[in-house]
């Protein structure tokens, strides 16, 4: 009789694959409210590399951190039309505190543009106190309908930067800079994972911003998922909270804002681009573990080799864990560091000391074969740069090879619908159009320029529509 696979095959059910590996990956948990989760160590682990490599771009950006309440009267809601509006359905507000009801209702925070807002017109003053740029790391609460571990939760850890400039065109940039140098250069360089970068039609636009900048990633059933996003504001907020400035001349001006995010989201992103049918397959760059030195056996001689390697391996700059649990049956150790989806196992056994090797396994290209012991240290690097490149290769092939050219909207959703991404001529979709991709549950996911890049305007001559089903 066959052994049942450890998880579901992706072809036969993606989204019970993707539970199946959240689980046994013990990435997460179900909370005890419908729609939060239990972040468990490994997960959190990610994340924190995650926070890490941003953070640093961030603050090169000459932003700084702060952080902002959790509770927002509820009041300040009605001070901006379109984000109220785009907000509402997914409020928590607290009505009660202390056993009494309070004065005036308080949002659980599902976005901090109206308090950091509140918080910015007292700031500013002159044009000497801009550009004020301000990041917080933060928990959001977005009341969810239908949840999906790290996708969609109630409740998800994010950071949400916002910027007050002198002008529009310091604004437009900053936020283009955020979403190219920033997020771009994260995603690309340490997540491995391809993206198109282009701007939301009106219709996706951020609630309360005049434009939003997004990239997009294909996951590997072929649909899209929203990665970050960049908005420009305008004027919008300013004129809601009277943000000012005395401007060199003497002039009290609005300010032009942005904001712009990223979230845990992006730890599903990276199960379901890189995860294959044995689980995991993290980026070397972004993993809190490189590689696992495993004994085979609770032999002393090599306990003291697996436990002299490790050392080695951290001297050298490798994030490496020493697993000498040699009272957990070795098979199941390997099955366990296979599904976190750690890039390099070396596993010894009193046979390889024999000989002088380990057995090297490569999680990201499945290959696996003896090395000698001495060369490992120096060998390392190399390997996981060369796995670092493969994992960001695969998944530009997937988008490539899954996005097709075509002229009518049928065409569009019949490419969506078979799991793959299509690209239109907005002037051929407009706005008309993708309503009627809605009615297919499938969305614009950008626009981008003929060339490519990101366009100046919506409806600039030229401009493509990248439209999918997603997450």
């Amino acid at each position: 009789m066959a052994k049942a696979p450890v998880l579901t095959p992706r072809a036969d059910d993606f989204p019970r694959w993707y539970q199946d590996l959240i689980n046994k990956a013990e990435l997460a948990d179900n909370g005890p409210v419908r729609g939060t989760m239990v972040i468990r160590p490994y997960g959190y682990g990610l994340w924190e590399r995650m926070q890490a490599e941003m953070n640093v771009r961030i603050k090169e950006t000459g932003t700084q951190n702060a952080y902002f309440p959790l509770l927002i009267p509820q009041s300040y809601f009605v001070k901006e039309a379109d984000h109220v509006e785009g907000f509402a359905p997914e409020l928590a507000v607290v009505t009660h505190g202390g056993g009494k009801g309070l004065e005036e209702p308080a949002v659980v925070r599902p976005t901090s543009e109206m308090i950091i807002n509140d918080y910015f017109s007292k700031w500013v003053q002159s044009y000497r106190d801009l550009p004020l740029r301000i990041n917080q790391w933060a928990n959001v609460v977005r009341w969810e309908l239908r949840p999906r571990l790290f996708l969609r939760t109630t409740e998800f850890l994010w950071q949400e930067g916002h910027t007050a400039h002198a002008t529009y065109e310091e604004a437009r940039d900053f936020a283009a800079h955020i979403q190219r140098h920033v997020y771009g250069d994260f995603l690309e360089n340490v997540l491995a994972m391809d993206f198109l970068s282009g701007r939301k039609t009106a219709k996706e636009r951020f609630a309360g911003a005049v434009n939003t900048l997004t990239l997009e990633s294909m996951m590997g059933d072929g649909k899209a998922l929203q990665m970050v996003t960049s908005h420009e504001l305008g004027q919008n907020f300013a004129k809601a909270f009277n943000t000012r400035y005395l401007s060199k001349e003497g002039t009290q001006e609005l300010v032009w804002q942005t904001s712009w995010g990223s979230t845990t989201r992006m730890i599903g992103a990276l199960v379901m681009t890189h995860g294959d049918d044995n689980g995991l397959r993290v980026p070397p760059r972004l993993a809190q573990i490189q590689a696992v030195v495993l004994a085979i056996k609770g032999d002393e001689a090599v306990l003291a080799k697996v436990r002299e390697i490790g050392d080695r391996l951290k001297a050298a700059g490798i994030r490496v864990h020493v697993d000498d649990r040699t009272d957990t049956p070795f098979g199941r150790r390997a099955v366990d560091w296979e599904l976190k989806g750690v890039p390099v196992r070396i596993e010894i056994g009193p046979r390889d000391l024999e000989n002088g090797t380990a057995m090297l396994t490569r999680r990201i290209p499945g290959s696996k074969e003896p090395v000698p012991l001495d060369t490992l240290v120096p060998l390392l690097p190399t390997l996981l740069e060369e796995d670092q490149h493969l994992l960001l290769r695969q998944s530009r092939e997937r988008r490539v090879s899954r996005t097709v050219d075509v002229s009518t909207i049928e065409e569009a959703v019949e490419a969506a619908v078979a799991g793959g991404w299509a690209r239109l001529p907005w002037a051929t979709l407009g706005e008309e159009g993708e309503a009627r991709l809605a009615e297919h549950a499938v969305t614009v996911r950008c626009l981008l320029a003929e060339d490519g890049s990101v366009p100046d305007a919506e409806d600039a001559p030229g401009n493509v529509a990248v439209v999918a089903r997603a997450y």
